[in-house]
């Protein structure tokens, strides 16, 4: 539970996450929105956003932005949205613990992807979208949109080399990820996002397999571990822009429109901000060295994927029709080749 003075000390500081906007007229729309990322990563993925909504919108509308755990926990997120303590949230289902057939494949289901492109395609053109859309009507939440971000991979205290080495090593990481990991001897664990650092530094956690090497620098994990393992357990992150249905019918549609259309900036803004700095700082970074296991023990995981794959599907209807569509997306790349996929 976030404690009284985390609320207090987050209450203080997210006013400045937020663009200085003129006297607001007595009409003027307020939201709040909780983001999943801390201060250093949301200045990245969701600041320009919002400050871009409330420079456009000016005195019709103004959002408010937390971040990660200032209002509520993380793991808490969906449920203050539900019931409008909280008017929208970013985040990925999975950290938030939504109560919907797809939160599984929110953040990183194993394998799913492997480059960002295939996050936007796969909601956009091969029905995951409409999927989204009836779920969280059912619960009284409006599913905005969807978009790719980082791919996940370890960062690490001592150097992972082989499959052997993650045996043991306490790691920082998503729900279904932990889930799926911890057949290879991982243990995942659950902490507030903002105690990752200290928990390292401290050696309550061996490593986080929560991100990207972007994120690695940009958050100061980077300062905190010392190797980086190149093979990653998912080509992007899938998260997503979500609001309180009420409030969401309540807004006019140019602000609907607008909202719509700054969630969409932010999406194309990591495209480009992952991808080229996962590239350079793998090459320019002095902070972590890299590492590697092997491609034929890494093939070993890729095949427990996919079994793993099955073991979900058969969990629902819903959850069938997900992963049939991850599996012909996947099948459709294969065929197409290169630079679709190059094996």
């Amino acid at each position: 539970m976030t404690s009284r003075r985390k609320f207090i000390q987050g209450a203080a500081i997210a006013p400045a996450a937020a663009l200085a906007t003129p006297a607001l007229a007595q009409s003027t729309i307020k939201w709040r929105m909780q983001t999943y990322a801390g201060a250093a990563l949301a200045a990245e993925v969701i600041v320009p956003a919002i400050e871009m909504f409330n420079k456009i919108a000016g005195d019709r509308m103004q959002i408010e932005l937390f971040f990660a755990d200032q209002l509520v926990p993380t793991g808490e997120l969906f449920q203050a949205m539900q019931r409008g303590t909280i008017d929208a949230v970013q985040s990925d289902d999975d950290s938030m613990a939504s109560p919907t057939e797809v939160t599984v494949f929110g953040g990183y289901f194993p394998f799913a992807s492997r480059y960002s492109l295939d996050v936007p395609v796969l909601f956009n053109k091969y029905g995951l979208n409409e999927i989204w859309d009836e779920e969280y009507s059912k619960v009284g939440v409006k599913h905005i949109s969807a978009g790719a971000w980082d791919p996940c991979h370890f960062a690490t205290k001592d150097p992972i080399r082989s499959l052997k080495d993650l045996e043991g090593k306490r790691v920082f990481t998503f729900p279904t990820a932990g889930r799926f990991l911890s057949q290879f001897g991982v243990v995942p664990v659950n902490l507030p996002w903002e105690d990752i650092e200290v928990a390292m530094q401290t050696g309550e956690l061996d490593g986080i397999a929560w991100s990207g090497i972007t994120e690695d620098y940009t958050v100061g994990w980077a300062d905190v571990t010392n190797y980086f393992l190149t093979n990653n357990i998912s080509g992007a992150w899938a998260g997503s822009f979500f609001a309180n249905m009420e409030r969401w019918n309540e807004l006019p549609e140019d602000l609907q429109t607008l909202f719509r259309v700054c969630c969409d900036q932010s999406h194309y803004y990591r495209q480009w901000w992952y991808w080229g700095g996962e590239a350079d700082l793998r090459v320019n970074g002095p902070k972590m060295e890299l590492t590697s296991i092997p491609d034929e023990e890494w093939a070993t995981v890729e095949t427990k994927a996919y079994e793993f794959w099955e073991e979900i599907a058969a969990e629902s209807e819903t959850k069938r029709r997900v992963v049939d569509i991850i599996k012909k997306y996947n099948a459709d790349m294969l065929k197409a080749g290169r630079p679709y996929r190059y094996s």
